[in-house]
């Protein structure tokens, strides 16, 4: 665990520490290679999809879909994530994010099955992705792109992590939410770069942090603005800075309309 890491993210990550060692005693790490080696399915192309629509200057949405979350409690009663996914692909998003942590956000792997078998968009495990075994879950699960979060991980940790994804051809989100955390990822070989507008010490967002780090990507780099984006003048506002994709749930989400909602947030840039 990064010094820097909140109360809230160490627990996150404490808990997902156990249940990972739980999971893999009933599912060992060579039974979950074995499971990847024999996948027919193919990976989606995750970052070529958020790359197209930032080529072509539109935006690049990357879906969200979540049950809970630690700051805002239950966001969505009636949850049914293949219908969320059909809906989200049908407004346009580019891709999907799904939340697979259980204790704190009410996440499960089936979700994210059922919203890719549901979809032929690629889709984001967003979970709190700490060991290897979790990168060949991931891939056996049928992600296309997982997140590393990098006020959870050392740098050697990031690149191992970020290695082993790449070597079974999962795409990587890496997350920051500072300029010192900015710097060691772009310090990897990583062409998404997720910036996380809520602060992990208060889980207040502010879109400023994007505001404020996004002119310090390199250009050969696709930001992800993360966080508290709930309008179109929101989604204006961080292409002003920089930010050509973003992932949006809990507005989309607090929505009767999923569809109708995630459309509003699309146009040029």
């Amino acid at each position: 665990m990064a010094n820097d890491a909140s109360d809230t993210l160490a627990r996150i990550c404490a808990q997902t520490r156990a249940d990972v060692a739980e999971r893999s005693l009933a599912v060992p790490l060579k039974e979950l290679r074995a499971r990847v080696r024999d996948q027919a399915d193919v990976p989606r192309p995750f970052a070529q999809a958020l790359q197209l629509k930032t080529a072509q200057h539109e935006v690049g949405l990357v879906a969200e879909i979540k049950q809970a979350s630690p700051s805002a409690g239950l966001i969505r009663a009636n949850f049914d994530p293949a219908a969320i996914a059909r809906d989200y692909e049908a407004a346009g998003a580019a891709c999907l994010s799904v939340l697979t942590e259980g204790p704190s956000f009410k996440g499960d792997l089936e979700h994210l099955r059922a919203a890719r078998s549901a979809t032929g968009l690629p889709v984001l495990r967003k979970d709190f992705i700490l060991q290897d075994w979790q990168v060949f879950e991931s891939r056996a699960a049928g992600a296309d792109c997982i997140l590393l979060i990098m006020a959870a991980l050392g740098d050697d940790q990031a690149s191992d992590l970020l290695g082993l994804a790449r070597a079974l051809d999962l795409d990587v989100l890496v997350e920051v939410h500072d300029e010192a955390e900015l710097h060691r990822a772009l310090a990897l070989p990583a062409s998404l770069i997720g910036i996380n507008n809520r602060n992990l010490r208060t889980l207040r967002t502010d879109l400023a942090t994007t505001i404020q780090l996004a002119p310090l990507v390199p250009p050969d780099r696709i930001i992800v603005a993360e966080s508290g984006i709930a309008t179109r003048a929101d989604v204006l506002r961080l292409a002003a800075a920089g930010a050509s994709c973003f992932l949006v749930g809990e507005s989309l989400l607090r929505q009767p309309d999923c569809r109708h909602a995630a459309a509003a947030l699309l146009g040029p840039l």
